[in-house]
C-alpha cells in the first residue's frame, strides 16, 4: 500500500469512528429523554402555599387606600383576648377614621422578641407594639410595679388600680416609657402568673427542683432569685423547643397562655401562685403619633381605650374557661399551703424594697411627682406589710 493509500484509509477510520459516536450521544440522549418521560408525572402538582398565621383575621377592606399605616408587634397568640385587641383596634379604628388609619397587626412575634422589637419601636422602625408587662421594664422601670409579687395580682386589684380616682396613680403607670420617646395608651391582661411544669409542684420544696423559664425582666430575675429557684432567662419563641428538649421544666406564666398557646400540650400541671396579673402595655412611638393630625390623634386614643376596657372585662372569663378546658383534657392544677404561701409573700417582700428606687424615679415629663409612687400604691393596694399612707 502507497503511502497516499495509508492516509486516506486512516482518514476513513478517523470518519467512521466519529459517525459511531455521534450515533451513540444520540441513542444516549432519546433514552434519557425517554427516561425523564417515564419517570416525571404527566402533570406537576402545584405546590401548596402555606396559609398566613394572619389568614383567620385579616380584614374585611382594602388596607392600601389608608392615608396613615401603623405598624404594631405582639408575641403572642390572638386566641388571647388580651392579644387580640390588636385586631379590634385596627378594626374600629377603619371604622372611625373612615379608612384613614390602617393598624397593621402582627403578632405570633411575627417581628421577634420582645426586646429586639422594644428597640425597633424606640427607633421608629415600627410605630407600635402591645408589650408583656414583664418585658416591658427593659425601657421602663417603672412598669415593673405591676410585676411586684402579690400587690396587684387579681382582677379586681387591676380594676382598683386603674379606677381610682382622677387615674394618678395609673397614669404615671403609663408615664413610664415617655422618656423614652414612647408612649402608653392603655392595657390588656393575661391573667394570673403562676407555674406551668413537666411534673407537679405541690410545694416549695418541689419548685426548687424546676428549671423554670423567666422572661426577660429584671423584676422577676430579682423574684425568682429571692426564692431560690433556678430560673432560666428565655425570650418567649424559644420556649417551645427548650419545653421539648428539656432545657426548662417550668413556666413562670399565665394558665389562659399555657393552654391557648399549647404548652399544656407538655406541662401537663399547673400551680396557683396568683402573685402577679400578667398585661400586655399598648405603647406607641411618640414622633410617629405626634405627627398625626389632632382629630385623628384623639380618635386613636378614645379607640384604644374603649377596646381594652371591654377586653380586659372578657380576659377575667377566659381564664375560668381555659383552666375548665384544662381540667378537662386532664391538666391538674395545684394550690400551695397558706403556709407556705405566707412564706413566699415574705420573701417576696424584699424585691418591693430592692426595686422601689427604679419605680419611685421621677423625668422631667412627668406630671404626677409623688414623693414615694411605690409606697403611695401599696397603701391605696392594701399591700399588707404597710399600714399608713406616705405620700
Amino acid at each position: 500500500m502507497t503511502f497516499r493509500s495509508r492516509i486516506i484509509s486512516i482518514l476513513f477510520c478517523v470518519l467512521y469512528i466519529g459517525m459511531l459516536a455521534s450515533v451513540f450521544v444520540s441513542c444516549s440522549k432519546e433514552s434519557g429523554e425517554e427516561a425523564t418521560k417515564q419517570t416525571t408525572p404527566a402533570k406537576i402538582s402545584k405546590v401548596t402555599k402555606k396559609k398566613s398565621p394572619l389568614e383567620k383575621w385579616k380584614p374585611d377592606f382594602n388596607p392600601k387606600t389608608a392615608e396613615y399605616k401603623c405598624i404594631v408587634s405582639n408575641v403572642s397568640h390572638p386566641a388571647i383576648k388580651g392579644v387580640y385587641a390588636g385586631f379590634a383596634i385596627r378594626d374600629e379604628l377603619w371604622k372611625r377614621t373612615n379608612g384613614r388609619i390602617y393598624l397593621d397587626y402582627k403578632p405570633f412575634s411575627m417581628l421577634g422578641g420582645e426586646v429586639e422589637v422594644l428597640n425597633q419601636l424606640q427607633m421608629g422602625a415600627i410605630q407600635g407594639m402591645s408589650c408583656s408587662s414583664v418585658a416591658s421594664t427593659n425601657l421602663g422601670p417603672r412598669f415593673g410595679l405591676v410585676n411586684l409579687p402579690f400587690l396587684i395580682n387579681s382582677f379586681d386589684k387591676l380594676d382598683k388600680f386603674i379606677a381610682v380616682q382622677d387615674q394618678k396613680l395609673f397614669n404615671h403607670f403609663l408615664m413610664s416609657m415617655d422618656h423614652q420617646g414612647i408612649m402608653a395608651l392603655d392595657i390588656t391582661g393575661y391573667g394570673n402568673y403562676g407555674w406551668a411544669s413537666t411534673t407537679p409542684i405541690k410545694s416549695i420544696y418541689d419548685a426548687k427542683k424546676v428549671k423554670f423559664r423567666t422572661a426577660e425582666a429584671a423584676v422577676n430575675q430579682l423574684l425568682y432569685k429571692t426564692w431560690g429557684f433556678n430560673a432560666v432567662v428565655m425570650p418567649w419563641p424559644d420556649v417551645p423547643i427548650a419545653l421539648k428538649q428539656g432545657v426548662i421544666e417550668g413556666l413562670d406564666h399565665a394558665p389562659t397562655v399555657c393552654s391557648l398557646t399549647k404548652k399544656f400540650d407538655v406541662c401537663k400541671y399547673f400551680t396557683q401562685i396568683n402573685y402577679a396579673q400578667g398585661l400586655f402595655i399598648w405603647l406607641f412611638n411618640k414622633t410617629w403619633f405626634n405627627s398625626l393630625p389632632e382629630d385623628l390623634q384623639e380618635i386613636f386614643k378614645d379607640v384604644v381605650h374603649e377596646v381594652c376596657a371591654d377586653i380586659r372585662k372578657q380576659s377575667k372569663q377566659q381564664e375560668l374557661a381555659q383552666i375548665q378546658a384544662a381540667k378537662d383534657k386532664g391538666i391538674e392544677f395545684f394550690k400551695l399551703s397558706d403556709q407556705e404561701i405566707t412564706k413566699l409573700k415574705k420573701q417576696a417582700n424584699a424585691v418591693h424594697s430592692k426595686y422601689a428606687d427604679e419605680i419611685n424615679k421621677l423625668y422631667d415629663g412627668d406630671i404626677y411627682r409623688p414623693k414615694n409612687y411605690l409606697r403611695t400604691v401599696q397603701f391605696y393596694m392594701g399591700y399588707s406589710p404597710l399600714h399608713k399612707q406616705d405620700d
